[in-house]
């Protein structure tokens, strides 16, 4: 940072030079592990229903769903066991659509406040959201062992949906102060560090999962784990996230200008209303919807899908499959540095524009993903070929963070700052919205291919689903997306006009 340097007043925008290390990048920092912890949140389920449950029978039928607890000799031995704290714990009875669809319904709620939650963020500025939705997630967490021992999977449900409407302010959020924050020629690269917690929350949550229903905290110990780095996260977003550059109180006044003159607005204006009939006929913003529809199933498939895969068809044990499924995104978050420099530095020197350098990233992370699904689909019995072709494809899907989306899944996108910086949370919210309308729909249709999980070929239909879906969204994205500013991002120049005639008038009268 550099300090509370005043900009001269005969200072010209045009002279003003990259200040360095600011406070953007402090900002940008916390917000990275807002998605890491909440990501590492959400990844974590794939690998817990696993040590949770002991479903011995393939088929998925919904008929064996009435025996809530294959372990039905398993009695509480005093308070501290009565609240899941110290073992035993037990294991439920819940074939394969329970399961897939108790990770379905976190996007039922994650679905429902994707439009609130973009106007919240408009309104009210990121701080309060993520503070509140870090608290939300941190007390839910902590008690949904208890709640799923009590009240089985019903209330398991109904735990997971009210993280998903917690969750689902995170991203408007990040978009939003990533639009304030984020200067034009740094965007890709500052969004792709936060959106990197994507990854690397995947990382650290796929084995520390298996690790830690492997130790004597068992599987209660996997939420309570998230739940209390929730909490302390709600508290550092609290004292060290600011909404604005003009709010923050110790930026300096030439990281300010750098900042909001290379956005082209000032951050002290007033607030505007939303133009929603403009951005529902922004063809870009339809475009961007598409490619998160494949990017969010995908995605989906990778990490909630795919340990189920490790244990059923690859036979490897819980701890060995945590840290199998996170190796792949550990080279994702890797390679998610070189794809966002690459992309900065191909705009940056006017190899290709904006809109198409956006087109040949996103493309550089689907048409790789979608080949090595296939691959997948026709690996041989081979744990050692399964994660070669899980790492190739990771390595390469990051790429799409720079292109339609910085975050895939749940994703979140540079493409909607590149056509609305002031609107960004709002067409982050609405393109979240639509594709998680999808993705709550993935983990139950995967239920019903997978009528008996020890089946090959009805993986092969999960695998080809995703892989086709990886193609033809992006090739809509190839043709109508666009990364030109809207024209109605900015606020009518009249207002500014009107607020001065007053002055001029009163100017003239005294002379």
């Amino acid at each position: 940072m550099v300090g509370k340097e005043k900009v001269p007043s005969n200072f010209h925008s045009s002279e003003l030079k990259d200040p360095g290390w600011g406070c953007r990048h402090q900002q940008c920092f916390v917000l990275f592990w807002v998605l890491t912890i909440a990501y590492g949140m959400r990844s974590c389920i794939g690998v817990s229903l696993v040590a949770m449950t002991d479903y011995s029978n393939n088929e998925s039928s919904w008929q064996a769903i009435q025996v809530e607890k294959s372990n039905q000799e398993f009695k509480p031995e005093g308070v501290l066991s009565s609240l899941m704290l110290v073992p035993p714990y037990p294991k439920f009875n819940w074939n394969k659509n329970v399961q897939d669809t108790v990770i379905a319904s976190f996007f039922w709620g994650y679905m429902l406040l994707q439009l609130p939650a973009g106007q919240l963020a408009h309104r009210y500025g990121a701080r309060y959201l993520l503070t509140g939705a870090m608290t939300v997630n941190a007390v839910v967490s902590i008690l949904l062992p208890t709640a799923t021992y009590y009240g089985g999977w019903y209330f398991t449900i109904v735990c997971r949906v009210v993280q998903g409407l917690s969750q689902a302010c995170i991203v408007p959020g990040l978009h939003t102060s990533l639009g304030k924050w984020a200067p034009l020629h740094e965007r890709s690269r500052l969004s792709a560090f936060v959106y990197g917690g994507q990854a690397l929350g995947t990382v650290f949550g796929l084995p520390l999962t298996g690790f830690i229903s492997a130790s004597p905290f068992g599987w209660p110990g996997i939420f309570r784990f998230y739940g209390i780095l929730s909490g302390i996260m709600a508290v550092l977003i609290w004292f060290f996230v600011y909404d604005t550059p003009a709010k923050h109180n110790k930026i300096s006044d030439i990281e300010k200008k750098f900042i909001e003159d290379d956005l082209g607005r000032s951050e002290g204006k007033k607030k505007m209303p939303v133009p929603w009939l403009k951005i529902l006929r922004h063809p870009g913003l339809y475009a961007i919807i598409i490619a998160h529809i494949g990017q969010a199933w995908g995605q989906l498939t990778l990490y909630s899908e795919v340990p189920a895969y490790m244990d059923k068809i690859m036979g490897v044990n819980i701890k060995a499959n945590g840290m199998l499924s996170a190796l792949p995104f550990l080279v994702m978050w890797f390679s998610n540095f070189f794809f966002s420099w690459l992309t900065d530095w191909m705009i940056r020197k006017n190899i290709t524009s904006v809109t198409n350098t956006r087109k040949i990233a996103n493309s550089l992370g689907n048409i790789p993903a979608s080949i090595g699904l296939i691959a997948l689909a026709y690996a041989p019995h081979n744990i050692y070929v399964v994660e070669t072709i899980l790492i190739i494809t990771c390595a390469f899907k990051i790429s799409s963070h720079c292109g339609f989306q910085v975050r895939t899944f749940f994703y979140f996108t540079v493409n909607h700052i590149d056509i609305s910086p002031n609107y960004a949370g709002t067409m982050m919210s609405i393109s979240n919205f639509v594709s998680n309308i999808g993705s709550s729909f993935s983990p139950i249709v995967i239920g019903f291919i997978l009528t008996d999980v020890g089946d090959k070929y009805l993986w092969r239909k999960v695998f080809f689903l995703a892989a086709g879906l990886y193609v033809i969204t992006n090739l809509v994205y190839v043709i109508f997306g666009t990364s030109e500013k809207a024209e109605w991002n900015d606020p009518p120049q009249e207002e500014d006009v009107e607020e001065n005639v007053p002055m001029v008038k009163s100017s003239l009268k005294k002379q």
